[in-house]
């Protein structure tokens, strides 16, 4: 490894290697993934200013020129041209013909999915804490603009924290449910709790993918009241706290969707304990969170959700090895994976009792 990096940090080596037409491609794509390491903070700030300016939408409606966006969006010409050209290099946009652009490949992507508009926005929390990363690493984590959005799950009920992470949370769930059912075969169950389920975006999902199961769901008060008027009587909501309480024995099923990866290693695990308690022999637990070490997703799990949870200050990515292992010490006597088509988005374990 030494020697590897000792040659390809060799400056003569970079020149021979951008000149020989063998090795030119590997030089490329090397220089173009150090610069976007550099560059990466530019890109999703165009994205943000392509949704905050509503140029993603207003190139939904069809092909359109630099100055009909700038007539619409109120910006100067020539500001209007340099995020209309910058959305286009980064494949959110495409021109189409001279002077006239339609969204691009990514744009599409983009529009077509309201949750990650969301996710965007909510980003600006994010990159607040992350303006002085080194500062946030020596404090320990949190204590930030992202951690006050987790207060309502700390005992400080904050209305509007609750709001706005209830609602990132019901924006960025369909996509989600649809791999997790498309993985998991629900037919067989009886009776579902979703822990944690917020405004109920997955048990709507359930209940229209299976009209037979009994739903049941829990999380905060708060939350849950969001949840009852979303849902109405097609499930019970349970108000109170996870880790001081669970609804009583019933559910043959529990699912865990993004939940786990928000909270340390002792509350997962005695969380973890206490459902195997819940579940009747046979009972299923379904894990379903986007995990650490996923093969062409590397940068998602300890890059951006490690970073992301520890500005939170609770939780960590792990692993389907170490979730796997925590699920067994805590009395399930199988656990296997769920492939899903989209597993930088989430990875699905079902833990049998």
């Amino acid at each position: 490894m030494r020697l590897r990096n000792h040659v390809l940090s060799s400056p003569e080596v970079t020149r021979w290697a951008v000149r020989f037409p063998l090795t030119r491609p590997i030089a490329r794509r090397r220089a173009r993934g150090i610069f976007d390491l550099v560059a990466g903070f530019v890109y999703a700030q165009v994205t943000a200013a392509a949704i905050e300016t509503g140029l993603v939408a207003f190139l939904a409606r069809g092909g359109a020129t630099i100055e009909a966006f700038a007539a619409e969006s109120g910006l100067a010409p020539h500001a209007a041209a340099t995020l209309v050209r910058a959305a286009a290099a980064i494949r959110l946009a495409e021109e189409v013909a001279p002077g006239r652009y339609a969204l691009g490949v990514l744009g599409e992507s983009l529009h077509g999915s309201p949750g990650i508009a969301e996710l965007v926005a909510h980003h600006r929390l994010l990159y607040a804490d992350l303006a002085d990363p080194v500062g946030l690493l020596a404090r320990g984590g949190g204590g930030g603009a992202l951690a006050a959005l987790w207060t309502y799950a700390e005992g400080e009920r904050q209305p509007e924290a609750t709001e706005a992470y209830s609602q990132l949370m019901a924006a960025s769930q369909p996509l989600v449910a649809a791999h997790i059912l498309d993985a998991v075969d629900l037919a067989p169950r009886r009776f579902l709790l979703d822990i944690g389920g917020g405004e109920g975006a997955f048990v709507e999902a359930v209940a229209a993918r299976h009209p037979h199961l009994r739903l049941a769901l829990l999380d905060l008060p708060e939350v849950a009241a969001r949840a009852r008027a979303r849902l109405g009587p097609r499930a019970e909501v349970h108000a109170g706290d996870f880790r001081h309480g669970l609804p009583p024995p019933g559910p043959d099923t529990v699912s865990l969707v993004r939940v786990a990866h928000d909270h340390d290693d002792p509350v997962v695990a005695d969380l973890f304990a206490r459902i195997a308690w819940l579940l009747p022999s046979g009972g299923q637990l379904i894990v379903a969170e986007p995990m650490a070490g996923t093969r062409g997703a590397e940068p998602a799990g300890h890059a951006y959700f490690g970073f992301y949870l520890f500005a939170m200050g609770s939780g960590r990515p792990r692993t389907a090895a170490e979730l796997t292992d925590m699920l067994r010490k805590a009395g399930f006597r199988s656990v296997s994976e769920r492939r899903t088509h989209l597993p930088l988005a989430v990875r699905v374990l079902v833990a049998t009792r």
